[in-house]
This record gives C-alpha cells, sequence and structure tokens, in this order.
C-alpha cells in the first residue's frame, strides 16, 4: 500500500487578504516608527543640541510612552474596534513628523515627542492583540514571528530610503517621509476584515467563552514569573536603549554629514537579521522553548556594549550590530511569547503585554539619561561599559528567576494545582512536573515508599496504587 497522504487546510481566500494586510501593515508601521525613532537624536546632536538635551528630549517622550502603556493595556483589551485604535496612533505619529519637519525649538521637539510618545503604547499591543484574534493562541507564535519579519524588512526599506533623503535633502526631509509612509499603513489596516478579529480571544480569554469577563488584576500580581520577567526586561532596555543613539552622537561630532548614512547602515544590519529570523525564532520558541532563546538575547548585550569601546573604525562598528540584531531579534519576538504563556486563559493578555512596555520604555527612557550623563561626566567609553554591566545583571537574573514558561516543554516546572477531596473539602498546591527528563535527575525527597504516602488505585487513570501521595505533606486531601 502507499502511503497515506494528509490534506493540508488551506486558509480561505478572506482570511488569507487579511493575514497579509496585518503583514503588510507591520509593513509599514516599521516604516514609519523608524523615520521617527533612532535618526531624532542625530537629527538634534547636528542641530547644535548637546548630549545632556537630548538625552532629556528623548527622555520626556519615554516618560510619555511609560505613563500611556498599562492604561493602554487595559484599553486595547476592553475594545471591540482595534483598527480604529491602529489609526488614531497613526494620526498621532503624523503630528510628530510634522513638528520636526521645523527648526527643533524646545517647544516643538517636545510636543513631537509627547505626540510620538502617547501613540506608541498603542501600536505593538494592539496589532499583536489583532494577531491572537485572528489565528488564535496556537498559530499565534508563528504568525507573530511572520509579522516581526514583515517589520524587520520595513525597518530596512526605510533605513535605505532615510540614507538617500538624509544625505541628498537634509535631516528635515526624514520626517516628511515618515510621515507620507503612514498612508500605505492605513491602507493596510482598512484591508484586515474586522469580523475576523475575535474579541475574547484577542485579550487571551479561555476559549470558548465568549466574552467572558477578564480575571482580577490579582492574578497577575501574584504572577511571580511574570513580576520577575518584567523586572528583567526593564533591565534590558536599561542597557541596551542607548547604545546606538549614543554611537550616532559620537559620530556625528567629527562628520555631522555621516551621521544619518551611519545610523542607516547600523539599522539595516540589526533589521536584516530581525528579517531573516523572526519566523525561525517564532517557530523555534514554540518547539523548543522560550527561555534558552532569551538567554542568547540577554547573553550578547553585555558583548556588544564591550565591543563599542574597543574600536571607532566605522565598518567593525556596523558589524557589531549583528549583535544587536540578534538581542532584539529574539527579544521582541520572544517576549510576547512569554506575556501570552503567563496570561493565557486570563483575559489580560493586552493590560500585561501594556505592563511590559511600560518596564520595557522605564528602561529605555532611564538609559539615555543616565548613558547621557556617563557620556557628559566621563566618556562614551564609560558609558558603554556602564551599560554593558547593567546587561550583565540582566542576563544572570533571567538565568536564576525567570522559569520556562512553555506549556509542555522539557525541564523541570511547577504548576499550581487545586483539587477537592472525598468530603468536598478544597486545597491547593504547587507540584513538580519533570518533562523530557531522565529519571535519575528528577528531584527526590524520600528514599522508600512509605504506606501513608501510597495512592490508592485508579485504574481509570492511570495510577496503579504504587504512587506517593501528599498526605506525608500534612495536606487535607
Amino acid at each position: 500500500m502507499g502511503a497515506r497522504k494528509t490534506r493540508v487546510a488551506k486558509p480561505e481566500p478572506g482570511r488569507t487578504q487579511t493575514l497579509r494586510c496585518l503583514q503588510w501593515l507591520n509593513f509599514f508601521l516599521a516604516d514609519v516608527q523608524t523615520g521617527l525613532g533612532p535618526f531624532v537624536a542625530a537629527y538634534l546632536a547636528s542641530s547644535g543640541w548637546n548630549a545632556g538635551s537630548v538625552g532629556y528630549a528623548l527622555t520626556f517622550g519615554g516618560l510619555v510612552t511609560v505613563a500611556m502603556q498599562t492604561p493602554a493595556g487595559a484599553i486595547v483589551d476592553a475594545s471591540h474596534r482595534k483598527k480604529a485604535l491602529v489609526v488614531a496612533s497613526l494620526a498621532m505619529l503624523v503630528c510628530g513628523a510634522i513638528l520636526l519637519m521645523f527648526r527643533p525649538t524646545v517647544a516643538s521637539v517636545y510636543a513631537a515627542q509627547f505626540f510620538i510618545g502617547s501613540a506608541a503604547p498603542f501600536l505593538l499591543p494592539t496589532v499583536a492583540a489583532i494577531t491572537l484574534g485572528i489565528v488564535g493562541g496556537k498559530a499565534f507564535d508563528r504568525q507573530f514571528g511572520k509579522n516581526q519579519a514583515f517589520n524587520s524588512a520595513g525597518n530596512v526599506f526605510t533605513a535605505l530610503l532615510v540614507a538617500f533623503v538624509s544625505y541628498r535633502f537634509g535631516y528635515r526631509a526624514i520626517f516628511i517621509v515618515a510621515a507620507s509612509l503612514a498612508i500605505p499603513a492605513a491602507v493596510s489596516i482598512f484591508g484586515i476584515n474586522g469580523k475576523e478579529i475575535d474579541y475574547t480571544r484577542s485579550r487571551g480569554g479561555k476559549v470558548g467563552e465568549k466574552d467572558s469577563k477578564a480575571k482580577g488584576l490579582s492574578t497577575l500580581i501574584e504572577n511571580c514569573a511574570l513580576l520577575y520577567f518584567l523586572f528583567v526586561a526593564f533591565l534590558f532596555h536599561l542597557a541596551n536603549a542607548a547604545m546606538l543613539p549614543q554611537l550616532g552622537e559620537m559620530l556625528s561630532e567629527g562628520n555631522p554629514k555621516a551621521a544619518a548614512p551611519f545610523m542607516s547602515a547600523c539599522i539595516i544590519v540589526t533589521q536584516l537579521v530581525i528579517a531573516v529570523s523572526a519566523a525561525w525564532i517564532g517557530k523555534r520558541a514554540g518547539a523548543r522553548g522560550r527561555k534558552p532563546l532569551l538567554l542568547v538575547s540577554f547573553g550578547v548585550l553585555p558583548i556588544r556594549g564591550v565591543l563599542y569601546t574597543l574600536t571607532h573604525f566605522t565598518g567593525a562598528l556596523i558589524g557589531i550590530q549583528f549583535l544587536d540584531g540578534v538581542a532584539n531579534a529574539i527579544f521582541g519576538i520572544v517576549s510576547i511569547l512569554v506575556i501570552k504563556d503567563l496570561t493565557e486563559g486570563t483575559g489580560r493578555f493586552n493590560l500585561a503585554a501594556g505592563a511590559l512596555a511600560t518596564m520595557v520604555g522605564i528602561g529605555a527612557a532611564l538609559s539615555t539619561t543616565v548613558g547621557g550623563v556617563l557620556i557628559e561626566r566621563v566618556s562614551y567609553q564609560a558609558s558603554f561599559l556602564g551599560l554593558a554591566g547593567i546587561a550583565l545583571i540582566a542576563f544572570m537574573l533571567l538565568l536564576f528567576l525567570v522559569p520556562e514558561t512553555l506549556a509542555g516543554s522539557a525541564g523541570l516546572h511547577t504548576p499550581d494545582v487545586e483539587v477537592i477531596d472525598v468530603a468536598g473539602k478544597a486545597g491547593a498546591d504547587s507540584v513538580r512536573v519533570g518533562i523530557g527528563m531522565e529519571r535519575e535527575k528528577l528531584p527526590r525527597h524520600r528514599s522508600q515508599l512509605e504506606a501513608e504516602d501510597i495512592v490508592e488505585p485508579w485504574t481509570g487513570r492511570g495510577l496503579l496504587g504504587t504512587q506517593r501521595g501528599p498526605s506525608k505533606n500534612e495536606r487535607n486531601w
């Protein structure tokens, strides 16, 4: 007999169009945000702003973002009109770009940072929520990886375009380009069929419970793994955010006109790495777990900071950006997957994603300030080494505090369980389950079985009467 063939179901035409528009939305959103991102620092530095003033302006924008992130997550969770949130955020970015087209006064720069900072908290969480609402939790890993690949491709496209435009027409033309690219982004969002966005799924609610109520905030606050992860994410961005802008400032001091092409080259290297690896990272994280990838992401950051102090050769500095691509590719994808894992069934996915973005925003905002102060008082080299030290601390905390979050991944897990005894009394405890581990590596707390540690036979559930039970641990169940 021949091998049996399995027919793979193809997405419906409407669903295929929605997913394509979703991917292109990520592409064009990256275009707009790239034009308003790291180039602002180089633009202000070339306009006569000192490192401290640049840092304060970027910090202000970061603080606005921080103030909005968690409330934005709650709004995204509650909203049934997520496409409208994306359009409104795009409008805010365009307002910021228009203000930066003119002479960079304190008022115009800070107003632009306010608009940009207010829009950022809604964009990525809303797009992630739309993705989750369309494809569901099981397909989210791969689809989110594809989204990030398009996002990075958009960054590469914009970086090349900005490099040409800024070199030919000056820095202000960058912001004209950024504002113009909001048009195809809006077209993409309107191409997404809103009826295919499941409201309950989009906020991480329980499958099959239409419009179910979200769990209380205490569910998130009491989740130690979530709190640990948010803290290491803060440290990661405290170390990471200032590195590339500082590099641009350092190089613009000697040759302002060459700074923008250099920044574009750095962004291109980083985003090419992300574009090539994003889909694979999403697939790998779903098959092998989140933590191994995160350790790689956190591990390359201190190395990058040290390498920046060893050379000023442009080619070498651009090459070092490969490490930035590795770190950001993994963190950008896997961090959202971790949040999805830790909030599954709570209906608080976007709120937790907003909390993550808040910690990222705080870290990024403080990073530019810390970096700017170290540059003014010591040197660029001291600033890079200080940021590398923070990155090393983040790596160690991730290694020892944050567990693997992918359900069913190999390793030792400690899920919480709730049970009811024959008398109807409820009890709760944490149990340890070893998946894919050798028997010799599993922890043992008793050298022999005792009568009171035996579970009664229950053959229907695979219990043969030889398993040890919890009664010795003074539980009532």
